[in-house]
Parts: structure tokens; sequence; C-alpha cells
């Protein structure tokens, strides 16, 4: 909730402009001013911490939004239809897994430039595409219970069958997928920014921030590396235990246990 209500109230909570230049002295310590201190350039962290919740959690829901939604879409066919469908796809989906993460996030990056909404695609893709497994499973299993055979015994079709009898019954999983993905994109969202294939500049991004900022002052201004690595590790965390929290909600074996 804190995530959300800085993000989307930016605006009312941030006392300075996030990327003008001189609101204070240069790498200023924090103070009653500068709650989190000042950058190089003066400009107030905490303002720049803030609205780099808004970058971090629009980056982290749109792909994961994204990725969930491919991997919905591929594993829900792939694992209902099966046969050479699904031999193609799976072995598809194997070349992906065969390149590194961050280096396939780099290589689409490097392709189509470092903007907000290529990180959320570049992101989603290779989200999707590691998460369909998990979908495929889960279809599979269903397939063979009685009411799917009923339904086919009716006549329904295979979309009507993957849409009103097989999705239903994986909508609890999709949403623990949705509450335990997000963390991770957020952290890959910084590492990419770490690295310069994130967000771009001048849009305030944690792991922009840890790159430019408190990488080079790290001795000089520790509060350039402390503010942003404490909010990336405690916004993780948080969207970490509130999806095992909700994954022990929603599982029947989990909660009964």
């Amino acid at each position: 909730m804190v995530l959300v209500l800085s993000a989307t109230l930016a605006d009312v909570i941030v006392p300075y402009d996030p990327i003008r230049n001189n609101v204070g002295p240069n790498l200023e310590g924090p103070d009653g001013t500068h709650l989190f201190g000042t950058d190089h350039f003066g400009r107030d962290v905490f303002s720049r911490v803030v609205y780099g919740a808004r970058t971090s959690l629009y980056v982290g829901i749109g792909a994961t939004l994204l990725g969930v939604l491919a991997a919905t879409l591929l594993g829900a066919v792939s694992g209902y239809m099966g046969a050479k469908l699904d031999y193609f796809v799976q072995r598809f989906v194997d070349l992906a897994h065969a390149i590194p993460p961050l280096i396939f996030l780099l290589g689409v990056l490097l392709v189509l430039g470092p903007r907000t909404e290529y990180v959320i695609l570049a992101l989603g893709l290779r989200t999707g595409l590691s998460l369909s497994r998990i979908v495929r499973g889960s279809v599979i299993d269903i397939k063979g219970e009685d009411f799917v055979e009923a339904a086919r015994s009716f006549g329904a079709s295979d979309a009507r069958i993957l849409t009103f009898h097989v999705l239903p019954n994986i909508f609890a999983l999709i949403i623990v997928l949705v509450s335990t993905t997000i963390g991770g994109l957020i952290v890959a969202e910084a590492a990419l920014s770490f690295l310069g294939f994130g967000v771009p500049p001048p849009t305030p991004s944690w792991g922009g921030m840890l790159s430019v900022d408190g990488r080079i002052y790290m001795l000089a201004a520790p509060w350039l590396l402390a503010a942003p690595a404490f909010s990336l590790t405690l916004v993780v965390f948080a969207t970490n235990m509130f999806g095992d929290a909700l994954r022990d909600e929603l599982d029947p074996r989990l909660r009964s246990a």
C-alpha cells in the first residue's frame, strides 16, 4: 500500500521537482529540509525516491500483466492442444531458457532502444515464456478431469472448454503468479537501469540512482546509495510476502495444512 500510494500521490507527497537542479546545496546530508539529502546536482533525493516508486510500479505491474497474459495464452493453448503444437511451443520455450535472462533482456533493448515501454515489453516477454510452463502443467492436469470430458461429450468446442471450464479453474494460480512476479520484475528493471539499459534519464528510477549517484558517491555521500537500496529492498520484501500469503490463502491444500 505504501508503494501504491507513493506512486499515485507522488505529485502531492514530494516537496520538490525530482528533476530540478539546485533545490539545495550539492551533496547535502539528510536534514529537516531534505529528508534524504541532495545529490551532486542539488536535486532532492526524497522526491526522486518517491517518483522512483512510480517508475517501479509502472514497469513492474505493466510487465507482470503482459507476462502473465502471454503465459496464460501460451501455456493454456499448448497444454490443452498437446501433440505437435505443444512440442514446438515447448522447444521454443527451451530455446528462450537457454539464453541467460540478463543477456536476453539486454539483447531486446539493444535492438529496440532504452525506452520505458520497451523495458516493459522485454520483461513481459521473458516472464511470459518462463511462466508458461507453470500454466501448461496446470492445464494438463485439469483437461483430464471429468467435467472437461463431460463438456466435450456434449459437443463443446475446444475454445469454449478453454474459456469456460479450464481458465476459471486456474484463475487462483494466475492471481498468485501476478503477486509473486511483481517483486522480481521490479528488481530486473532496477538491474537494467543500473546497467544503463532501463528507464532513460532524467526520469527517476531506483536502479538509475544506484548506478549513477549511489555508485560514484557512495563513500562521500552514502545516503545516495542507502535511500534507493532500502526502498527497493522493502518493496521487494513486501510484494514477496504478499504473494506468499495470497498463495497460502488461495491454495486449499496449503490452507488446510
